[in-house]
C-alpha cells in the first residue's frame, strides 16, 4: 500500500507535473496546455496523488486476488469438477474421487478430498455408529472450508475500505478546492479569476478521481465475493453429497 502511494506521488509529481504539459513550462505557476489531461490532474492538488496510490491499490489487489481465487477454483471447471466427484461417489470409487481432486488442485479439492479422506476413515471405524460417522465427515469439510476460506478472503477488506475512503478523499479534496474558488471570490476588487478556476478545477479533478476509484472498488469487491460464494457453493454441494452417499451406503 505505501509503495501504491509513492508511485501515485512520483506519477502526479513527475509525469503529470512535467513542465511539458503547462504553458510556459512552470507546473506551479503556468496553465495547462489546452487540451493537456495531464496539467489539468496536475492542478488538482496535493490529494490527487493521494487517491491515484487508492486507485493503484485497488487494481494491485484486484489482480492479487483474481490470480488467487482462479487458483484456488483449480485447473479446471469448478462445475465440472463437482459433477466428477458426485459420478464417483455414485459408483462408490472413492479412490477415483480424491485422484480426481489431486488433479484438480486448489482450495475446493483440497476441502473435498479431506472429506473424501475422512470417507475412509469412517469406513474401518467399528466404534461409532453411522450417524456419528456422517457427522465427523460432515464436521471435517467444514474445519477444512474454515482454513480455505480465509486465504480466499484475504485483502477484501482493503477493497472494501477503499469504498469508503476513496470517497471521502475526494470530498476532502473538493472542499479544500471550494476553499480556494470563494478565497479568489473574496478578494478586493475584481476576483482572482485564475486563482478561482484553480479552485474549481481542482474540486472536480479530486471529486472524480474519487468516485472513479470509489466505484471500481465496489465493482471488484462484489465481483471477488460472487466468485467466493461461488466456490464456497460447489463445496457445499459437494460436501452435502459425500455425507449422503455414505449415508445411504452405510445403513
Amino acid at each position: 500500500m505505501v509503495i501504491c502511494i509513492i508511485i501515485g506521488f512520483l506519477l502526479w509529481k513527475f509525469v503529470m507535473g512535467s513542465p511539458a504539459n503547462f504553458e510556459g513550462g512552470d507546473p506551479e505557476t503556468g496553465h495547462p496546455k489546452v487540451g493537456n489531461y495531464f496539467g489539468m490532474v496536475y492542478k488538482g492538488g496535493f490529494i490527487v496523488p493521494v487517491l491515484m496510490g487508492m486507485l493503484l491499490m485497488v487494481i494491485v489487489f484486484s489482480f492479487e486476488r483474481f490470480l488467487v481465487i482462479n487458483k484456488a477454483s483449480g485447473t479446471s471447471s469448478v462445475d465440472a469438477f463437482v459433477k466428477k466427484i458426485q459420478g464417483f461417489l455414485s459408483s462408490g470409487n472413492i479412490d477415483a474421487a480424491i485422484v480426481e481432486c489431486d488433479k484438480q488442485k486448489g482450495s475446493v479439492a483440497n476441502v473435498i478430498k479431506s472429506g473424501l479422506r475422512k470417507y475412509k476413515e469412517m469406513e474401518t471405524d467399528t466404534v461409532m455408529d453411522t450417524e456419528q460417522k456422517c457427522l465427523a465427515i460432515q464436521k471435517d469439510i467444514e474445519e477444512a472450508t474454515a482454513l480455505e476460506m480465509p486465504m480466499l478472503e484475504q485483502n477484501l477488506t482493503v477493497i472494501a475500505t477503499l469504498v469508503s475512503i476513496g470517497t471521502l478523499m475526494g470530498l476532502l479534496g473538493t472542499v479544500t478546492g471550494m476553499i480556494k474558488a470563494f478565497a479568489g471570490l473574496a478578494t478586493a476588487g475584481a476576483p482572482d479569476q485564475a486563482q478561482l478556476a484553480n479552485g474549481i478545477s481542482e474540486a472536480l479533478i479530486n471529486t472524480a478521481t474519487g468516485i472513479f476509484t470509489s466505484a471500481l472498488a465496489i465493482i471488484m469487491y462484489n465481483v471477488f465475493t460472487s466468485k467466493i460464494d461461488k466456490l464456497t457453493y460447489s463445496i457445499d454441494e459437494a460436501g452435502f453429497s459425500i455425507v449422503q452417499t455414505y449415508a445411504s451406503t452405510h445403513k
